[in-house]
């Protein structure tokens, strides 16, 4: 994508000032594991300069590819989305130069491998802005954020009570700048690690206490719950491909407490008004009317 010069006068001690005034003020690197992702991502923007790259990450984490609007028109058949805000570069020529992610463009087909979460189904935005109420109901805080296409989104416990008697509350990210379908998973997906009792116990959401898992089987269960949902209702996602790579590289599934995958699904469902119901005759028509009955739903969150 773009290939920008490698001999851009990085040493300028006004351009050096600003960028270090940067870093000491964003504080975005005092953690080694965020260091360690700076790095990698550096190292594979191959096609930008290395203090471009970071500036990139700077501006945009989790950005994947990124190219100019000449570049994604004439090599990939593509432009940028309308309203979609561009992402600066130092640049010989500017001083600054405008590039775009890969998600605000719009046009030709890409291969699949260029994203890193794949969903397609019939979910479209309204029904992703539908769930927003129901999540509000049940304490979890609902947010659309501006990532690249390797975030898809995180929930974590913002407030926990000191007692049973006020709700835990928490919050949800999800990529806005993914399509429906991913956002769908990616809903699905961060439900299941609070239902799984990832992030603790919740008795007013019926979750169990259970002992923490580490971090691969925690992610194996969510991603479980989330192919069970999506499938369920129509989505095609990667977690379909993650578990067939998890299932022929392990001949077991001791990591895997199955009931609690499927008890998380069906409140995952519950709680996103997606549950059907299977109906029955009444053995006792008089008591119904000789209406037929419903299925008694299991595991909705109390």
């Amino acid at each position: 994508m773009q290939n920008d010069s490698q001999s851009i006068p990085f040493e300028n001690d006004a351009t050096r000032s600003l960028l270090d005034q940067l870093l000491t003020d964003s504080r975005l690197y005092t953690k080694s594991k965020d260091y360690q992702q700076l790095l990698e991502f550096v190292a594979r923007m191959r096609n930008f300069a290395p203090f471009n790259a970071m500036l990139l990450q700077v501006q945009k984490p989790g950005l994947r590819f990124a190219a100019s609007a000449f570049d994604w028109q004439v090599r990939f058949g593509r432009k940028p989305k309308d309203g979609v805000r561009p992402l600066l570069i130092l640049w010989p020529f500017g001083p600054v130069a405008l590039v775009y992610d890969v998600v605000d463009t719009e046009g030709a087909e890409l291969p699949r491998d260029v994203f890193s979460f794949y969903a397609q189904g019939p979910v479209d935005a309204e029904r992703i802005a539908s769930f927003a109420e129901p999540l509000r109901r049940k304490n979890i805080d609902w947010c659309l954020v501006d990532a690249g296409d390797q975030r898809a989104g995180s929930i974590r416990v913002i407030k926990r009570p000191a007692d049973d008697k006020e709700a835990t509350e928490y919050r949800m990210h999800v990529n806005r700048n993914h399509q429906p379908p991913v956002q769908f998973t990616t809903v699905a997906h961060e439900l299941a690690h609070l239902f799984l009792g990832h992030l603790g116990p919740d008795k007013k959401l019926n979750v169990p206490e259970r002992p923490r898992p580490d971090h691969t089987q925690a992610e194996l269960e969510a991603e479980s719950v989330a192919y069970l949902v999506c499938a369920r209702n129509g989505v095609q996602s990667a977690s379909e491909t993650y578990l067939k790579d998890y299932v022929r590289d392990n001949t077991t599934i001791d990591q895997i407490d199955v009931y609690q995958v499927m008890r998380a699904a069906g409140q995952v469902e519950a709680l996103l008004g997606l549950a059907e119901h299977t109906r029955f005759e009444p053995r006792d028509r008089r008591r119904t009317g000789g209406k037929p009955v419903q299925q008694q739903q299991l595991f909705i969150e109390g």
